[in-house]
């Protein structure tokens, strides 16, 4: 059987020179792929307490789902601003050149409840910081953060310190 990282193709070069890019789509293209992934990301969280999952805008919605939908969880979008047709809280986060905003519904995560955020890469970790904080500022209780993989050379998990972190596949480099 192969292992995650097998259903991983690692373009050099793009999207320029030196940087290795990790394409998820690959995992998604092929049914045990796209199962192995899931599956990892339900055995990360099946025997912790929680409420809800919350994915990232959009892969989080891919990875998300399932799980939430096995484990019979809700789930909850987080999103770029603009694309929620309720009332939103939302936060700011630092990118690479820039910024960027993500947006969950003011009613998505009632007070005490139990969250879990799944997102399909980690990288500097600003985008799911900022998710962690909305969950937390609408009452919730960040219970685990899961990713399919990780470019630990990027150091997302600095941002993310005081959190249960936990990737499918690590790559050391960025």
């Amino acid at each position: 059987m192969k292992k995650l990282e097998e259903y991983v193709v690692s373009i050099p070069d793009f999207p320029e020179p030196g940087i290795i890019f990790r394409d998820v789509t690959s995992i998604l293209q092929d049914p045990d792929g796209l199962h192995m992934a899931v599956e990892g990301l339900i055995n990360m969280v099946k025997d912790i307490d929680f409420d809800v999952v919350v994915g990232a805008e959009s892969r989080g919605f891919i990875f998300g789902t399932p799980v939430a939908y096995e484990l019979h969880k809700a789930f909850v979008l987080a999103r770029k601003p603009g694309k929620l047709p309720r009332e939103t809280v939302s936060r700011e986060y630092a990118l690479e050149y820039g910024t960027g905003t993500i947006e969950m519904h003011k009613d998505a995560i009632k007070p005490g409840q139990k969250v879990v955020i799944i997102d399909d890469l980690i990288a500097t970790g600003g985008t799911v910081e900022a998710i962690a904080k909305l969950v937390e500022e609408l009452g919730g209780q960040v219970v685990k953060i899961c990713f399919v993989m990780e470019l630990a050379g990027l150091e997302g998990r600095k941002k993310l310190a005081g959190y249960d972190v936990e990737a499918e596949i690590v790559y050391e480099g960025k």
